[in-house]
């Protein structure tokens, strides 16, 4: 799509997307991740565990997000680091799908460093509620 400009200004959002996860997705990472914990899939044993039913892998949730950045970017060399915090459980209803939104928005540049970057604070929410906390990436600057 894009690479970030170095005058771009702190609080800008970069974009907003949202990325669908039903059960065949959530069976496809499985495979793709070999993690076949049963909370990811068996809906009586994520309930016998107190989660009320099926939830997202983690690392899927944030590797969306990660993905709508990199997409955005256009190049992904130019993503130079990226984490979460897990925060909350992304349900994941039979049937039907969980509808995760995310917003990009810059929230630092340092355009005096070697290579010049910006921190990328992404907001991925369900229903309105976070489900990664201080998801940040760090880019860089062109």
């Amino acid at each position: 799509m894009t690479a970030l400009a170095a005058d771009t200004e702190i609080g800008t959002v970069l974009f907003e997307v949202t990325r669908r996860i039903d059960r065949d997705r959530l069976v496809r990472y499985a495979g793709a991740s070999g993690d076949f914990n049963p909370i990811h899939y068996n809906d009586r044993f994520a309930v016998e565990v107190g989660l009320g039913g099926v939830i997202a892998h983690g690392m899927l949730t944030m590797g969306l997000a990660g993905a709508a950045l990199t997409d955005w970017l256009g190049d992904p060399a130019d993503l130079l680091g990226y984490g979460v915090r897990f925060t909350r459980p992304v349900p994941v209803p039979d049937p039907g799908e969980a509808t995760l939104e995310i917003t990009a928005r810059v929230g630092a540049i340092d355009d005096a460093a070697p290579v010049p970057t910006a921190r990328i604070d992404l907001a991925v929410t369900l229903e309105g509620k976070a489900v990664l906390g201080k998801a940040q990436a760090h880019v860089r600057l062109h």
